[in-house]
């Protein structure tokens, strides 16, 4: 199968992740995401991908089943069309009782990070996050093959081999989609139902960021998906931790005209921050949802907008990546961590009411005197 689209080879040898030096590689076109562009993007994941044994797949920290899936989609296929022995692994906790539960029901092979050797793996693959977002643990020295992303594009992306990265779609999980679709490969019901629910997931039921790529994909997909276990990822039951924290982000919440701001303090899982923040634009006549909790020596920040003219990833990589942290989003909905094991308490609660003034301020509300929500 011959790609149609244009590409410069930086060898005839792929060189390794390990030992690659940071040079500009050749990479893949973006546009347009029409069949044949798809199949050609494909054919040279698989063309680059055949010179290896064996694949690590990354996702981001703390992931989302949009990360999730399309890592165990992208293994799929590497090991169906390339012969690689792929695995995939996340740094943090799987938190959410929702992404536990699309682990369990659908039995999908993801490791934590803590089991890996870096040195045993020649191909190196990220999904759903970019090599400068910091929001992952791919140590300093090693640098990915292949960079799949929905995401904005960062610049050290251009590094990468293979990339596909940036562009409005919706969802990671849209993009491998799209690569299955093109492969004409049967999809598993566990992959598919996977993929299926992280485009549910990252789009709000289509409702958010959603292009026609999404929906064709999600439609694609539905047929193939398992009613059963969908259900029970949709409804699990939920630890009493849970209950317990939206009792404190109840009583904690301050509205700041149409914001809405809540420090959770202490949080059990870095993903309730996301959670929270997005259950709070529900509230009538909010612009803005900022949510941010303390877990293991970082903060968590997560921030939604129903601005469709702001946003929200730019927002929050100026704020945080100006104090030393990590950021990355779009459009409506964004997520930071910012290292703080070396401040005390006291330092610790300056520096969030810094960070919370340098958001109000953004969102043209500086003086604003919060309101309790209860």
């Amino acid at each position: 199968m011959k790609s149609s689209l244009p590409m410069r080879h930086a060898s005839e040898e792929p060189p390794k992740a390990r030992s690659r030096p940071l040079v500009r590689a050749a990479r893949m076109a973006l546009y347009p995401r029409s069949t044949e562009a798809t199949r050609g993007k494909l054919d040279r994941l698989v063309q680059y991908a055949r010179a290896h044994k064996k694949a690590l797949i990354l996702t981001h920290d703390n992931p989302d089943p949009d990360s999730i899936a399309a890592g165990v989609a992208l293994a799929h296929l590497l090991e169906k069309l390339a012969g690689v022995e792929a695995i995939v692994a996340y740094g943090g906790i799987v938190g959410r009782a929702e992404n536990r539960a699309l682990i369990k029901v659908l039995k999908l092979p993801v490791v934590p990070v803590a089991r890996v050797v870096f040195d045993e793996y020649d191909l190196i693959c990220m999904v759903d996050t970019q090599p400068e977002q910091g929001n992952h643990s791919l140590p300093a020295r090693h640098f990915p093959d292949v960079v799949i992303d929905h995401h904005p594009e960062r610049p050290d992306s251009h590094l990468a081999p293979i990339a596909d990265v940036g562009g409005p779609i919706g969802a990671t999980s849209t993009v491998v989609a799209e690569y299955f679709r093109a492969s004409g490969l049967k999809v598993p019901s566990p992959v598919a139902t996977a993929l299926f629910y992280g485009i549910k997931a990252d789009t709000r039921d289509l409702g958010r960021q959603t292009t026609r790529q999404d929906v064709d994909a999600y439609l694609w997909l539905f047929p193939m998906t398992d009613k059963d276990a969908l259900g029970e990822i949709e409804h699990p039951k939920l630890p009493l931790d849970y209950f317990r924290l939206y009792h404190t982000a109840i009583e904690r919440a301050q509205v700041y005209g149409d914001a809405v701001v809540c420090d959770l303090a202490d949080i059990y899982a870095p993903d309730m921050v996301a959670e929270v923040a997005e259950r709070f634009m529900s509230l009538e006549g909010m612009r803005w949802s900022l949510a941010f909790g303390e877990y293991e020596d970082n903060l968590y920040f997560s921030i939604r907008t129903g601005d469709r003219r702001m946003n929200a990833g730019r927002l929050i990589r100026d704020v945080i990546e100006a104090r030393g942290g990590s950021a990355g989003g779009h459009g409506t909905m964004a997520g930071a961590r910012l290292p703080v094991k070396e401040l005390g308490p006291v330092a610790t609660k300056r520096l969030k009411e810094d960070v919370v003034k340098d958001f109000l301020d953004a969102f043209g509300l500086k003086g604003r005197k919060g309101k309790k929500v209860v």
